[in-house]
C-alpha cells in the first residue's frame, strides 16, 4: 500500500502536469486531423501516436511521408528530432536510475518534453526526495498528459476535416516548445546552441526533405558542447 508521502508526491505531480492539458489537447487533435488528411487510416494514426509518442517527431515524419521522401530520410529526421530524449534520459539517471528495470522501461516510455521538464526541475530542487516519491511525482505529472494524448488523437482522426480552420490548432506545437525551452536557457551554452539551431534552421529551410533540420540539430549540439568546454577552460 502506498505511503502518504508517495500519495502526496503523486498528487503534487498531477497538479504540476495539469496545465499541459491546454496544449496536449489541441496538439493531439491536430495530429489526428493531419494524419487522416495525409491518407493514414484510423488504426495507423493511433498506432503512430501510441508507439512513437513524440509529437514533433510524428509531425516531421508525416510531412516527409506525404512528400514521398526516402525511408532513410524519414527515419533520420525523426531520430534527429527525438535525439533530445537520449539527453533527457541521461540527466534523469541520477534521480530515477535506481528504479527496477520494468519501472525504468515505463519511465522511458512516458518520457516526453513535459514529463522531463517538470520532473527534472523538481528533482533538482528537492534532492532529498526518496526514490519512491520521485517516481510517484513523475507518474503524477504524466497522468493528465498521456490519456488525453491518446483520446484526442482518436477524436482528431475521427472528425478529420470537420474542425474549422479558424480554430488554428497548429498553435500548440510552437507554444509547447517555447514554454519548455525558454526556462531552460540558463547558460551560455544553452543560448548558443539555441541560437545556432535557429539560424541554421532558417538558413537551410530550402533544402529538400527538411534535411536542413538535421544539419541545424547537429550544429546546435556541436556548438553547445564546444561552448561548455570553453567555459570549463576559463574556470580552470
Amino acid at each position: 500500500m502506498a505511503s502518504s508521502g508517495t500519495r502526496s508526491a503523486y498528487w503534487l505531480g498531477l497538479r504540476h502536469g495539469a496545465p499541459f492539458v491546454l496544449v496536449i489537447v489541441p496538439f493531439a487533435l491536430l495530429f489526428g486531423v493531419v494524419g487522416t488528411e495525409a491518407g493514414l487510416n484510423l488504426a495507423e494514426v493511433m498506432g503512430f501516436t501510441v508507439l512513437v509518442i513524440a509529437g514533433a517527431s510524428q509531425f516531421a515524419a508525416l510531412q516527409l511521408m506525404t512528400e514521398n521522401a526516402p525511408t532513410v530520410i524519414v527515419l533520420a529526421t525523426a531520430l534527429a528530432v527525438n535525439l533530445r530524449m537520449a539527453m533527457y534520459s541521461a540527466s534523469l539517471v541520477p534521480h530515477l536510475g535506481a528504479a527496477p528495470l520494468w519501472k525504468r522501461a515505463l519511465i522511458a516510455y512516458l518520457l516526453v518534453d513535459q514529463s522531463y521538464a517538470v520532473g527534472h526541475a523538481y528533482f533538482e530542487k528537492h534532492p532529498e526526495m526518496p526514490l519512491s516519491a520521485r517516481m510517484a511525482y513523475y507518474f503524477g505529472v504524466v497522468s493528465p498528459v498521456f490519456p488525453l494524448w491518446y483520446a484526442f488523437t482518436l477524436v482528431g482522426g475521427l472528425v478529420g476535416q470537420s474542425i474549422p480552420p479558424e480554430f488554428a490548432l497548429d498553435f500548440a506545437l510552437p507554444i509547447t516548445f517555447l514554454a519548455l525551452i525558454a526556462p531552460a536557457l540558463r547558460t551560455v551554452a544553452h543560448v548558443a546552441a539555441a541560437g545556432v539551431s535557429v539560424a541554421l534552421g532558417l538558413a537551410l529551410a530550402g533544402l529538400p526533405y527538411n534535411s536542413g533540420l538535421l544539419i541545424a540539430a547537429l550544429g546546435a549540439m556541436i556548438t553547445g558542447a564546444q561552448v561548455e568546454l570553453w567555459m570549463e577552460r576559463r574556470v580552470k
